[in-house]
Order: C-alpha cells, then structure tokens, then sequence
C-alpha cells in the first residue's frame, strides 16, 4: 500500500438529521489493508487471527451484543414482508466532550457537535477542580462570555486559555440532555496537585486536614446541584498507588478514595452509577476489591487504555512487546487483564481510550485505524464492557503531553480513517437492518442487536403500520 493514498471523503446526509461519511479512493484502500495484512505485520495478525482470540471475539459479539425478538404483529396477512431497522445502540459509544464551541470556528463547531448523537451516544463531561473553580466559592457551572463560540472564535492560540478543554458543563448538559447523550462527570476528586487542584488549595505536609475538608466541601456541593442530572460520574479519579506503600501525589488526605465514595453516597440519589477509574495496573483490582469490601459504593469500574507515545504504535503494529502506560496491547493480555477486572463482578467503562496514528502517512493513519478497529471489537465482544469513551476527538486538541495526533478527525473536523473505521463497525456491522416475512399467526423472528427498533409493514386492510420497541433480551418484542 502506498504511503501517499489519494481519494476523497463526502458527507451526506441521513433522513431524520445526522451525518454518514461516505468513503472512496485512498480510504477505501485503507479499510482494505486495515482488514489485511499490508499494514499490520505478520505477528500482529497472528495474534488477532488466533482461534483463542478471533473465536473468541466473533462469538462474544454474537452472545453478549445481540438478543433474538419475538413479535406478535396485529392484522397482518403470513409472508407479508416486515422491514425491521435498528434506530440506535444500548451499547453507549462515547468521547469527551472537552472542545465544545472551541475549535475556532462555527463551521467546526457545528461538525463536532453533530458526532453528539451520530456515532457518540455518550459524552464525558469535564469537572476538573482547577478550572471549574479558579476562585474559592465560585464554581463555573454557568457558562459566561468567555465560554461562548465567539470569545473562541476569536482567538488565534486557545491552548493557552486557562479554560481550554475544560468548558462551563450546564451548556453542555442541555446539549447532551436535548440530543438523549448519555452523560458522564469526569472527575470530582482527584488527587493530583498540579493537573486538578486549584492554586487557592494549600499542598503542604501541615494543610492536609484543610485539603481533607475541600475534598468534602466540593463532593457535596456537586451532589446537591446535579442530583441525579447526570448519572454517571467518576467519584474518584486515578488513586491507586502504583507502588503499594508510596503515596502517588505526596500530601494526601489518608484514605480519601474510601471516604470520597462514601461522602458522595450520602447526598447523590442511589440511582447515580458511581465509578472509580484508573489505567491497568496489578494492585488495581485488589484496590477496589477491598474498597468495595468495606462498603464502597463502587457500580463501574472504569479502565484506561492509553498509548501516549506514538512510535509504540509501530512496535504494537509489528507484534513486538510494548506496555503504552504500563498495559500490554496483545489480545491474550487485553483478555487476561479483563478477566482479571471481572472477579470485582462490576461493568467494566473503557473510559479513557487514546490510539495515536504515528505519523501524517497513509501508513500511520492505517496504523491507528487498525489498531481501533481491532480494539473496539474486542472490548465490544466483552460482556461485563457497557461503554467505550473515546478521549480527544480532535487532532491537537489533547492536554499537554498528550499526543497531538491521537483524534479521530484533524484540526479542521476532517474525518480520518481511523473514524470510517468506527463509524463502519457501529453503523453497519453491528446495526441490525433487515426485510422478514411474518409465520402464519402473524409472529415475525429475528436475532438483532440490542438498542431500539422501527417495524414497519404493510396490515391486511392496506394500512401502513409503523412501531418501536426496545430489544434487551431474549423474547423482547409485543
């Protein structure tokens, strides 16, 4: 395949709204190679190909993502033809929400928007402390001027604001609440001192009491403004100490992730889904294990999977051995350290998912659209998964350190492979669309994939009949 791939990329519209990219040239050749063996090497497919790991996968997605419906249609003739189509996943399918109104224009701003309710159906919404209250006693729930499309519009270096990435939330929300996205808080506590404590928070040895009260302070006052708006939130955001016995951030209240989650249990309705979230690591499951044992609060275990240094992606690629942020890429492993999260007997939110391309060539690009394809089935195939979260839709819109070219569209909203590659999972091999004739007592049968359902057929008297009904389970139907 050549590095220099050439074609085009054309968007065209679905009936009801929303977006479908449609492919041809250069990213039709990708998908191609994506799916063969001319990107990825020998090794990297022997692995996937497997019978451990493809077997696996393929019934997993079969078991686990799809459910057989049972429908008893009224005043219809047997063999009349039933047009069944899926409308959208239970599977949440998410990203951050972190650029909104930030691109620099409205023209992108209304493309990044518009992937909020097309292939996102969750969004994680930003509440990190140092910028959601720069000043004491003065939380940026509301949005102001300095949150508006215009104020980003006009700026010509929005990396430097203090506020980049990390928008007022309750415009979001009623974006997210407008357009049915599922929404995630991230995060209410986490303890560390540069990337998430406001300035005005003292970190020295002789303060930790008065931190231990902030910490207090801010989980109830988010508790007892959103309540159960949003429903899922991370409590506690990367606390495990990779090495037991040295405190990850130095100054630390003693046992806060304990205490944050049972602080938050009191004033969050019990219907808010409580999640814990860190990247793999081996004392992450006994961590939460024993939390959970003392009475945790804990509903979701959230895993991260981020590659921050794009040449490892070359090394992934090339079947060699490579630990991205401490985590084995290889399937066996990826299984392995589900399995392992799975004795918690907890849903698992892949909540953080970072997959650079490593470089601008046709090749690089293949590189990140295959390692997301490979990976999103996968975690898809996997029963306790309920959600997978893209992190930074957008090239050159990560946190500093993050790598520039780890989205799924460029800087100016232009879809890359790794995006058909999504979009082509989530809207066509995992949506269920498909023509069936009703038996003779009117029951009409199909295996689909769970999410919501629009029967349409024609009824004995001529009448145009059309309903939804929601596929969970075996047997769901009328």
């Amino acid at each position: 395949m050549s590095d220099n791939l050439q074609g085009s990329v054309f968007i065209c519209r679905k009936p009801g709204g929303g977006m479908k990219m449609a492919i041809t040239g250069w990213l039709a050749l990708t998908l191609m190679a994506v799916q063969g063996a001319e990107v990825m090497s020998g090794a990297y497919r022997a692995m996937w190909n497997a019978p451990e790991v493809k077997d696996r996968i393929e019934r997993g997605i079969h078991e686990n993502r799809m459910a057989a419906a049972v429908l008893s249609l009224p005043s219809i003739k047997a063999g009349t033809e039933v047009k069944i189509e899926q409308l959208d996943h239970e599977f949440l399918f998410g990203a951050n929400i972190f650029n909104f109104d930030q691109l620099g224009s409205d023209e992108l701003n209304r493309k990044y928007k518009e992937l909020f309710g097309t292939i996102f159906n969750a969004a994680t919404i930003a509440f990190y402390w140092k910028t959601f209250e720069p000043e004491p006693g003065k939380p940026r729930y509301l949005a102001s001027g300095r949150d508006s499309a215009a104020y980003w519009n006009a700026l010509k270096e929005p990396w430097n604001e203090f506020h980049w990435r990390r928008p007022a939330p309750e415009k979001i929300i009623g974006f997210c609440e407008a357009k049915g996205i599922a929404m995630h808080g991230h995060p209410i506590i986490w303890g560390n001192p540069a990337w998430n404590h406001p300035a005005w928070v003292s970190k020295a040895p002789d303060k930790v009491g008065e931190m231990e009260s902030l910490f207090g302070k801010r989980i109830t006052e988010i508790c007892r403004y959103y309540k159960d708006r949003i429903p899922s939130w991370d409590i506690v955001n990367e606390s495990v100490d990779p090495t037991p016995g040295e405190p990850r951030y130095g100054v630390i209240p003693d046992d806060y992730t304990f205490k944050s989650f049972k602080l938050a249990e009191k004033d969050f309705p019990a219907s808010v889904r409580f999640n814990i979230n860190d990247s793999w690591r081996a004392v992450y499951p006994p961590f939460v294990r024993e939390l959970i044992a003392r009475g945790a609060k804990i509903d979701v275990v959230g895993l991260q999977m981020h590659i921050f240094n794009p040449p490892e992606c070359l090394d992934i690629a090339a079947g060699k051995d490579a630990f991205p942020n401490g985590t084995s890429w290889k399937p066996l492993d990826v299984i392995r350290d589900l399995e392992e999260l799975d004795t918690l007997k907890r849903p698992i939110h892949l909540s953080e998912v970072t997959i650079p391309s490593p470089g601008e060539s046709g090749k690089a690009l293949a590189i990140q659209a295959g390692l997301a394809r490979d990976m999103y089935r996968l975690w898809f195939s996997w029963p306790s998964i309920t959600r997978i979260t893209w992190w930074n839709v957008v090239d050159d819109c990560g946190a500093k350190g993050e790598p520039l070219k780890s989205g799924l569209f460029t800087r100016r909203m232009e879809p890359k492979p790794a995006f058909h590659v999504l979009d082509h999972l989530i809207h066509q091999e995992w949506m269920t669309r498909m023509a069936v004739k009703a038996g003779q007592d009117g029951t009409v049968r199909f295996r689909g994939f769970k999410g919501r359902y629009r029967v349409s057929y024609t009824a004995a008297d001529g009448a145009e009949k059309s309903m939804e009904f929601r596929l969970t389970k075996d047997g769901d139907g009328w």
